[in-house]
């Protein structure tokens, strides 16, 4: 009876913890104990990693992080000028040198070229251990008047750009017997947010296709992980799609929001790929809070976004405080 009175008050003693632990943190408990107690950032020594969506943002910040810990960079995006920028910046900070950073433009549009960049890739390196897919483009507007051509838009740069590309690194990964394939959903992958249906249903299509790959080449030996950022310091809203595909969005985000730096949220990235984590919640409170509240209590936390949604979780994406 003595023992089994102790063993309770140490689960209760552990359990207490880990909430005030979560009630501070800016990710979930499982990358909170993975970054104490996991791999750390040196076991990417070397990798060679491609990451689309660089030239801004996370995907910016995450080339910095991961040139930091001695991985060999592939940096793509749409401008290349931009692409030269962070290459720049991170051959400067002295953590990498020129021959360790190659610039490919892509178009994740252009459907066609893609196998055309991943041979690019492997002429130069042999060889893609990590893939993270980054890239995207954002949408406001409310349901009803959002057009057909911005939700098809959506879905062909939000998602199916990313299954192309990642449709044309996958065989070289097969034959290799390994490798990691990341992609970017955000938690508009785990909850509906009021405002942003495309983007929204785009990452909720995204997280489904990449369980199912991860399910797929688990026995070839390839992880596959989803990274889930709440909101993030980036020109996420300058290019946002709005109710039009002839209009964006065009706000600019206020350094004073509520928000979490980009530099922070590429770090936590990291970490998840060097402990090859399946999925990843990173966010400050409340919308980590949130996060749980649907995964756990899917009833409770689906009433709070009906009843505060328009409130609360808009002001959460237009980074106030709430």
């Amino acid at each position: 009876m003595v023992l089994l009175t102790i063993f309770v008050i140490f689960v209760c003693i552990f359990y207490a913890s880990q909430f005030i632990w979560l009630i501070f943190s800016d990710c979930d408990l499982a990358l909170q104990w993975n970054m104490k107690f996991g791999k750390q950032m040196g076991v990417l020594n070397g990798r060679v990693v491609w990451i689309t969506g660089a030239s801004s943002g996370i995907g910016e910040s995450l080339a910095m992080e991961l040139a930091g810990a001695g991985c060999k960079l592939v940096l793509s995006a749409r401008r290349r000028d931009e692409l030269e920028r962070v290459k720049h910046q991170c051959v400067e900070s002295g953590r990498v040198s020129p021959d360790d950073v190659l610039v490919v433009p892509l178009d994740l549009l252009d459907f066609e070229s893609h196998p055309h960049a991943v041979m690019c890739v492997l002429q130069y390196y042999s060889q893609i251990d990590i893939l993270v897919n980054n890239a995207g483009r954002g949408q406001r507007a409310a349901w009803e008047e959002t057009s057909l051509e911005v939700d098809r838009h959506c879905l062909e740069l939000n998602v199916l750009g990313h299954l192309s590309l990642t449709k044309s690194v996958l065989p070289h990964m097969m034959n290799r017997g390994e490798g990691h394939i990341v992609v970017t959903c955000g938690i508009e992958g785990k909850v509906g947010a009021p405002y942003s249906a495309a983007y929204s249903g785009a990452k909720h299509a995204l997280q489904g296709w990449f369980e199912c790959l991860r399910a797929e080449m688990y026995s070839h030996n390839i992880r596959v992980g989803v990274m889930c950022p709440g909101p993030v310091f980036s020109g996420l809203l300058e290019n946002a799609f709005t109710g039009s595909i002839a209009n964006h969005y065009g706000v600019k985000m206020d350094m004073n929001e509520r928000r979490m730096e980009a530099i922070r949220c590429a770090r936590l990235m990291s970490f998840a790929i060097a402990n090859e984590m399946d999925e990843v919640w990173i966010a400050r409170q409340p919308v980590l809070f949130l996060m749980y509240f649907c995964q756990y209590f899917p009833s409770f936390g689906n009433w709070l976004v009906c009843q505060f949604g328009k409130k609360i979780m808009l002001t959460v994406r237009n980074g106030a405080r709430v």
